[in-house]
């Protein structure tokens, strides 16, 4: 550990308003596509590559920072976490167009990931032992916390008829805050540096398993991620409030992450993954085909479905596959932030192809988006069908194994 007093409580703050900061702009920026698209004259599609920019961005900076951790260390990750999210929320307040979008949202996405490799070592060494696991899932509830609270704040800000840019500066807020915490302080850093062989986390990596996870990994982090950052543009003539959809899904998940563990207890680790796959493909299939109130009953056995997901993933890497060390956990988020971001484009083109052939149906206005936005949630019910396979697979090849309470996580 450096030398030094350690302020434990400034630290932790710290990493929760860089966690909030990455949940805002994660929210508010969903909530502005409808508003980026009508200014800038952009398609589906194009949304789609300014979504994939800001999900590949985080894997890209998360793996980088894992693998650098103690030789390049927190404090300086965290240092240029701050500058690329003030980089890339300026450049999109004072965007003119689509190139300087993709940019700046490929800069916040790197923030995003500098926070995500840096904090959780951060905690886990600051509350080293038994509080450890505590103060991570303290932590990791601050990502839906965070959305609830930007969900809430873009709808509220729309509705007084305040402008995107208005939006964005919202997110410098926590950015600032947790600059200002981290100043001066003397970082917590492990007196464990890279003892352990890389080559024996990347052999632990080819394994079976370990390869199965991944599979599953890249499936649940699009089911995850795919409805909720595109919510605003597919529900938005619905009848229901696409910012409500996505605050109560997010305010449900972090309710429920909060006792994950006597859920993962009570049905093991791959009976909450399959559970979890089932709800995620009912609560797509009703949002496909329901309107007004329904669509929120639609919403909470969607946020049930996907609440577990990425907790249960990584702790199963952690508990069922150990040898991987931290790089195995670094590399799985990874791959589900980096599928999430291919799919984004594949995900805008559908609701392109569906207002195409919708509109040659004759269907327009309110009507025609409330139809292309459910011909798209109608692909979007194969990721976690896909699950349900991949999840029943690997329940029985699991069987006799005894599973611990899973890791905190997104």
């Amino acid at each position: 550990m450096t030398n030094g007093k350690i302020n434990k409580s400034a630290l932790f703050a710290g990493s929760c308003f860089a966690l909030i900061t990455t949940a805002f702009t994660f929210s508010i920026r969903a909530g502005i596509l409808p508003q980026l698209a009508a200014q800038f004259n952009l398609t589906g599609e194009q949304l789609g590559f300014i979504n994939l920019m800001f999900f590949l961005g985080f894997p890209v900076s998360m793996i980088i920072g894992g693998l650098v951790y103690h030789s390049f260390g927190p404090k300086r990750i965290m240092q240029v976490a701050f500058v690329t999210h003030t980089i890339g929320i300026l450049m999109t307040i004072f965007s003119g167009g689509y190139v300087s979008l993709l940019a700046s949202t490929l800069f916040i996405g790197f923030g995003n990931g500098c926070t995500e490799a840096a904090c959780n070592p951060l905690i886990a060494d600051a509350f080293a032992g038994r509080d450890m696991n505590k103060m991570l899932n303290r932590f990791h509830m601050w990502f839906p916390g965070g959305i609830v609270i930007g969900s809430l704040i873009s709808k509220l800000m729309t509705d007084l008829h305040l402008g995107w840019q208005a939006q964005m500066w919202v997110t410098m807020v926590p950015t600032i805050l947790y600059a200002v915490m981290f100043y001066g302080k003397t970082f917590v850093v492990s007196e464990e540096a890279a003892t352990s062989s890389l080559s024996r986390h990347f052999a632990a990596m080819l394994s079976p398993l370990y390869i199965f996870l991944f599979i599953c990994m890249a499936f649940t982090a699009i089911t995850e991620f795919g409805p909720n950052q595109w919510v605003s543009v597919i529900m938005s003539n619905s009848g229901a409030s696409p910012m409500l959809i996505l605050a109560l899904t997010t305010g449900l998940m972090a309710v429920g992450r909060f006792f994950a563990g006597p859920v993962v207890r009570l049905l093991g680790q791959t009976g909450v993954l399959l559970t979890s796959a089932i709800l995620a493909t009912i609560g797509i299939y009703m949002f496909s085909t329901v309107t007004g109130p329904l669509a929120y009953v639609a919403t909470v056995i969607f946020a049930l479905g996907v609440c577990y997901f990425w907790p249960v993933m990584v702790g199963t890497v952690a508990q069922r596959v150990p040898e991987s060390g931290a790089l195995g956990m670094s590399i799985i988020g990874g791959i589900g932030m980096f599928s999430t971001a291919i799919f984004q484009p594949f995900i805008g083109s559908w609701i392109d192809s569906a207002r195409t052939e919708k509109a040659a149906a004759g269907l327009t206005g309110g009507a025609l988006e409330l139809a292309a936005g459910q011909a798209t949630l109608v692909n979007m019910i194969a990721f976690p069908s896909i699950l349900i396979v991949l999840f029943t697979i690997l329940f029985f090849w699991q069987r006799k194994a005894t599973f611990a309470p899973a890791a905190a996580g997104h």
